[in-house]
């Protein structure tokens, strides 16, 4: 009787220790993909960063050079 309950023990203890072994191997999966995805948004938040920077802070266009023209020459009323 004692020895029945030993074995059910023992196979209990076995058993949570492969469960447990078994279930940190699949969450290991997991979370390394969620480590990758977390990176892959830092690296899109700081590309939109840096867009949002640069339009932010573009210069104003630079004004035409101002355009000299020859004087036209002044017509005389003659009588």
């Amino acid at each position: 009787m004692i020895e029945n309950v030993l074995w059910a023990l023992l196979g209990v203890f076995i058993g949570s220790v492969g469960g447990l072994f078994l279930s940190g191997l699949l969450a290991s999966s997991k979370t390394a993909d969620l480590y990758m995805e977390i990176e892959d948004l830092r690296t899109q938040r700081k590309l939109l960063k840096d867009e949002i920077f640069r339009l932010s802070n573009q210069a104003k266009p630079k004004p035409r050079k101002k355009r000299y023209y020859k004087p036209k020459p002044k017509k005389t009323i003659k009588k």
